[in-house]
């Protein structure tokens, strides 16, 4: 389980003396905990493997969004350690679709819901969350169904 690694990873960190992997990895099981919370919190279970993997890609997100201000702000030693950040959080992510691999899941998706137009954009989109969870950036996604739709 995706936990498991992490806190296990976390063990290792604290062995190795290794500062900044230590304290990304305690970043992310804080904000897992919180997750998990606010789950509970809704009535829901402790976030599933697929859950995290959401979690952890809008961490990277987050963070990537920190590196453009950073850059543009002129603050490249906090630039460089967001930077460090997203490398320690996406070795927990599973290796990422290329284009040519999100096309072609985008294309099997609207075939096998049956999409016609814009209107059954959330059906696919639904379809690929489920099958692609964590290997699939869907904000890139949601433009090529659309493109894929409207064509």
């Amino acid at each position: 389980m995706l936990r498991d690694d992490i806190n296990n990873a976390v063990k290792d960190a604290m062995k190795a003396k290794e500062e900044r992997k230590l304290s990304t990895l305690r970043m992310v099981n804080s904000t897992i905990k919180n997750a998990d919370i606010a789950a509970r919190g809704e009535g829901k279970p402790p976030l599933s493997d697929a859950d995290l993997l959401s979690v952890l890609q809008k961490m990277i997100k987050q963070r990537q969004e920190s590196v453009e201000l950073y850059e543009k702000g002129g603050r490249a030693e906090l630039a460089a350690q967001e930077r460090d950040e997203i490398a320690v959080i996406s070795a927990y992510l599973p290796k990422q679709m290329s284009d040519d691999d999100m096309k072609a899941a985008i294309a099997a998706a609207i075939k096998e819901t049956g999409a016609a137009g814009m209107k059954d954009m959330g059906k696919v989109v639904g379809q690929l969350k489920g099958k692609y969870a964590g290997q699939m950036d869907f904000g890139k996604a949601s433009g090529l169904v659309k493109a894929a739709l409207n064509s």
